[in-house]
């Protein structure tokens, strides 16, 4: 954090708002509950505090138990108790309204915390119950103070059709910014068919794109038509190599960029991009650094896998009798028989080499002609939460180490409310610190927390900041050339 700036410091150097596009709230249980018992019934309060209890439970088991059973060390004290004036600030819409120009925010997307794991939940009538109780409570809750902030609603995604469900209901709720579950956990038929006890923790995790359960383009479509930018809030901690039973930060240090990879990756290879160029997805509080490698990566990857550059791996287009004339002269008359007679030159000793699937170029659904068409494919749609005081947001803007020049778009997300923050006052401060330190510049800055979320959002609804706070200069943003 700077020593030097605060927020109001920060606000007086540049001319436009601060957007903040990824903040949290934090729900006070007893009032949340009582909510949705009374929105949605039973179920949907139990639907609410099956996350908080799960956690509980994990932390309520010996080291022991947990290492025995392979459970992951979960978040404990996961709130600051430094401030009391801040913890007052996450759990009470008002008073966050009241501090707003304190923090240097002009407005704020809120994504809930226990909230975000109602979309995973397993049972499908708790699950869209709670979840459509929880957007109902959200309206009621955050209404009064419209001009300010919204609230991210819980978008169930297991089915596309729940989803789409989902999103008429916030739309008729007069709400605009959700959050889509992803990497549902399905479970793997061979394993259920072997044992049912085994099924229920052998499961893959289905990213909504490449190999998905479901077709999810109608849901894509259901964004486009209501104006929608679909965001993804998921983590992988407690999964993989994520699931130390003693070390907190081991499970968390990259599960959010683990998690936004596997979705973006998918979204991409599947040519989403391509078929909704009207939607922006949103991957947030992983940061940027995966995004610039992940873009990279996949360029380098196309130029060695395109269809073309397949012929050069292709098995047929050996030159066998070159090769074999090679091992007769410098390895003798055994190697060169073994080669003659093809053993072991493909390493897989197997009917099919190419695993049997109907097309071989994986970028197919990219339409991708030359590595340049990458830039728009990828960075057009794409747009990565980054918290205020990662140093590698500046990666976003270095277009010198970015193939292509390329630049990455970035959403500012303050995350207040949560245990990462201790002191609501140096967030925007730290935010800026790019800039003092030369890392990015003024302008730089300005796409970080104002341009790039206004054209998230307002691209896909133009009437996303109607009436707010920030109406005027937003419309200039996205008003036409």
């Amino acid at each position: 954090m700077s020593a030097d700036l605060t927020a109001a410091d920060v606000k007086s150097r540049i001319d436009h708002p601060v957007i903040d596009a990824d903040g949290h709230w934090l729900e006070y249980h007893p009032v949340v509950v009582e909510a949705l018992e009374r929105i949605g019934g039973p179920i949907a309060a139990e639907g609410f505090q099956m996350f908080p209890r799960r956690v509980g439970k994990s932390l309520e088991m010996s080291v022991e138990d947990r290492t025995h059973r392979r459970v992951a060390q979960e978040i404990f004290w996961a709130y600051s108790t430094a401030n009391a004036k801040d913890r007052a600030t996450s759990m009470i819409p008002a008073y966050l309204y009241e501090r707003l120009d304190e923090l240097g925010i002009d407005f704020s997307v809120l994504y809930p915390t226990h909230g975000l794991a109602v979309v995973q939940l397993p049972d499908p009538e708790m699950r869209r119950a709670t979840c459509r109780a929880f957007n109902t409570f959200l309206a009621e809750h955050f209404g009064d103070y419209s001009d300010r902030m919204t609230p991210a609603c819980a978008i169930p995604a297991w089915t596309p059709d729940e989803a789409i469900a989902e999103l008429e209901h916030v739309k008729e709720l007069g709400l605009k910014a959700i959050v889509v579950g992803s990497l549902m956990r399905r479970p793997i038929p061979d394993v259920v068919e072997r044992s049912a006890e085994a099924g229920r923790r052998a499961v893959w995790n289905d990213t909504m794109g490449i190999d998905s359960a479901y077709d999810y383009d109608p849901l894509w479509d259901a964004c486009r038509s209501l104006g929608f930018s679909p965001t993804f809030h998921m983590g992988a901690r407690g999964w993989g190599l994520r699931t130390s039973p003693t070390n907190f930060v081991y499970n968390h240090i990259g599960h959010f960029a683990t998690a936004s990879e596997a979705v973006c990756k998918s979204l991409f290879l599947d040519g989403v991009t391509r078929r909704f160029p009207e939607v922006n997805f949103g991957f947030l509080e992983g940061g940027v650094g995966w995004a610039v490698n992940l873009f990279a990566d996949l360029i380098g990857h196309w130029e060695k896998r395109n269809i073309e550059a397949l012929e050069n791996t292709k098995p047929e287009n050996l030159d066998l009798d070159t090769l074999v004339a090679l091992a007769e002269e410098y390895g003798g008359a055994d190697l060169a028989a073994k080669m003659r007679a093809g053993e072991g030159l493909f390493d897989y000793e197997c009917s099919s080499l190419d695993g049997g699937v109907d097309e071989l170029d994986d970028f197919a659904r990219c339409e991708i002609s030359e590595a340049r068409d990458f830039v728009e494919a990828f960075t057009s749609s794409f747009y990565f939460g980054c918290e205020a005081d990662d140093k590698m947001n500046s990666w976003a803007f270095n277009s010198d180490a970015s193939p292509f020049g390329a630049r990455m778009k970035v959403l500012y997300g303050s995350d207040i409310g949560h245990f990462d923050v201790i002191d609501m006052n140096d967030v925007v401060p730290e935010a800026y610190e790019l800039v003092e330190d030369g890392l990015i510049t003024t302008e730089d800055f300005r796409d970080f927390v104002f341009r790039y979320p206004t054209e998230f959002f307002g691209r896909t609804n133009p009437d996303f900041f109607a009436n707010t706070r920030v109406e005027a200069e937003t419309g200039a943003v996205l008003a036409p050339a």
